[in-house]
């Protein structure tokens, strides 16, 4: 099989699979209890906290433990809107983002906070101008995402953020497809919440954190024993918490430019290809291609491409049992049929020049049939 669904999910690494089943043997105990294995279990979880604390510039109290980015995002969103809705109930996102965040701020509309959804350019991009002209004295949050999950579409994080300086709205963004494929440094912005995800790195489903800067403050969306300094209850996942620190020294190794020459592939494959209309812009992640097969279902194609011994999707995982059309590109401007027929391809360390060969090998072989077919039925 060769699996171009990473966006999606990516397999978990073996030694994240091996530190997730030797900590849960040996600390399985409770980390919020008085005796001795429940304090190796938290010291097992403070450990991790300070390595990726670590790796990506910031203090260990400042990363916060959570079951993956839809709660980080969650928490962010709705924990910053709770806090400060005595400052103002102005929040700004894009109409882009990942349905954790799109959902969320609806959410908040129905309680009746004003949501502005920024558009983005033809290339997807929000443009800086656009969130600053939403800024009102009201404004007590801004949510942007770094990647977008569908097209790889890379959003000016830092020039938003040094906008921001002058303004006291809090920044969230959502990073869990950028995360160790695209640098974003915390030191050089002015980022306040950041939301990542395990399972989109080679981790397990179920692990993630957010990043809160000191002196930012968000309301816990659960209650209970208080546990993540009072942010997130719950029992903690040891074993899933040392795992996800794994995976994120293990994106140390990594060479993002080892997946865009992949991807770069795929693209000049494509553009010599009459059927083919590309979405993903040209400065975008490494690791992520949008595309359209005119006159074909997306839906249509992702089945028979896995006839093929291909994964492929069609929009967000989140979002693509509900065939729905896709967000992302409506608001690109792309019309109704072509975001019908698109899909994505999205990369992991584990994939090769070869398997993109194969991949363009099958589209040949695949889309002439699929296209007699639909002839025949007109």
């Amino acid at each position: 099989m060769i699996y171009f669904d990473n966006s999606a999910t990516t397999m978990p690494d073996e030694s994240v699979m091996e530190t997730f089943l030797k900590a849960g043997t040996r600390y399985f105990a409770n980390p919020s209890s008085l005796h001795t294995p429940g304090m190796e279990a938290e010291r097992l979880i403070e450990k991790a906290r300070a390595q990726i604390a670590g790796l990506i510039g910031a203090a260990q109290d400042e990363i916060i433990f959570t079951s993956g980015g839809t709660e980080s995002n969650n928490l962010a969103i709705k924990g910053t809107a709770a806090f400060y809705k005595g400052r103002g109930r102005h929040i700004i996102t894009t109409s882009i983002e990942h349905p954790s965040v799109y959902e969320a701020c609806r959410d908040l509309e129905k309680e009746g906070f004003s949501i502005t959804f920024v558009n983005p350019d033809k290339n997807g991009v929000v443009q800086k101008t656009d969130i600053e002209k939403s800024l009102t004295k009201e404004t007590i949050l801004v949510s942007v995402m770094h990647v977008n999950n569908e097209t790889g579409a890379l959003q000016p994080i830092k020039e938003i953020s040094e906008m921001l300086l002058n303004h006291r709205a809090v920044f969230h963004v959502d990073n869990v497809q950028g995360f160790g494929k695209v640098p974003l440094s915390l030191n050089n912005t002015s980022i306040d919440l950041l939301s990542v995800s395990g399972h989109k790195l080679h981790g397990l489903n179920g692990t993630g954190f957010l990043y809160k800067r000191t002196g930012v403050n968000v309301a816990p969306l659960l209650s209970g024993g208080g546990q993540e300094n009072g942010l997130r209850s719950g029992t903690e996942n040891a074993a899933g918490i040392a795992s996800l620190a794994r995976a994120v020294r293990l994106l140390q190794n990594d060479n993002p430019d080892e997946l865009r020459c992949i991807t770069q592939f795929i693209r000049e494959q494509l553009e010599s290809r009459k059927w083919a209309v590309i979405h993903t812009p040209i400065q975008a992640a490494p690791h992520i291609l949008n595309f359209s097969a005119l006159g074909l279902k997306g839906e249509v194609l992702v089945h028979a491409l896995e006839q093929e011994g291909i994964v492929v999707s069609t929009t967000s995982a989140c979002s693509s049992k509900q065939n729905k059309p896709s967000r992302t590109l409506a608001a690109m401007n792309v019309s109704s049929e072509q975001a019908a027929s698109a899909i994505r391809v999205s990369l992991s360390r584990y994939n090769t020049i070869e398997e993109a060969k194969q991949f363009i090998d099958a589209l040949d072989r695949v889309i002439p049939v699929l296209a007699k077919k639909r002839n025949e039925r007109t």
